[in-house]
């Protein structure tokens, strides 16, 4: 424990402690960047379904024109004729039943399309700290005033302007 304060105060004493500056933001340029963004697009139409028929007028006139066919022959024409009398009554009781109306149906039709947005991904930032100008580029705009971590120079270096770092925090994209 007695270590760590030592060290502690031996650090605020030499003067390697970082301090806290506020550099004046002159301009704030904003860096846009078009970004694809897809998105879904979904249409509705109206379509017509064709119903199945039901096939009840082909049996119904299957049944009749077997029967008429039945009592018009005689002998060996008998089957023949009540054959004929089948085939020809399903093929008349499906035409009299006809083709059951259309019903017209709401269908969602959807698909991805590209869309461009332009976007701002950062902001070269001109600001002034002690007389000089410097530049940096931050994720966010830092607005009037920009906060600067300043570290002093070791006194054996020749003498030159403190190295100056801009502190920011990292975006957050939603």
């Amino acid at each position: 424990m007695k270590k760590l304060l030592l060290l502690s105060g031996a650090l605020v004493s030499s003067g390697l402690v970082l301090s806290q500056e506020v550099g004046r933001v002159i301009s704030s340029t904003p860096l846009i960047q078009q970004v694809n963004v897809p998105r879904q697009v979904c249409t509705t139409e109206t379509v017509a379904v064709q119903q199945q028929k039901s096939g009840a007028g082909a049996l119904i006139g299957a049944i009749a024109g077997g029967a008429m066919g039945n009592a018009v022959g005689g002998g060996n024409g008998k089957a023949a004729a009540t054959m004929l009398g089948l085939m020809g009554g399903a093929i008349l009781g499906d035409q009299i039943e006809g083709a059951p109306q259309s019903q017209f149906q709401n269908v969602q039709r959807c698909g991805v399309q590209n869309f461009y947005e332009n976007r701002t991904v950062a902001y070269n930032v001109v600001y002034e700290f002690s007389g000089k100008q410097y530049s940096v580029q931050m994720p966010n705009d830092p607005g009037q005033t920009i906060q600067l971590q300043i570290s002093p120079i070791a006194a054996s270096q020749a003498p030159s302007p403190p190295p100056v770092t801009a502190i920011y925090q990292q975006p957050v994209y939603v």
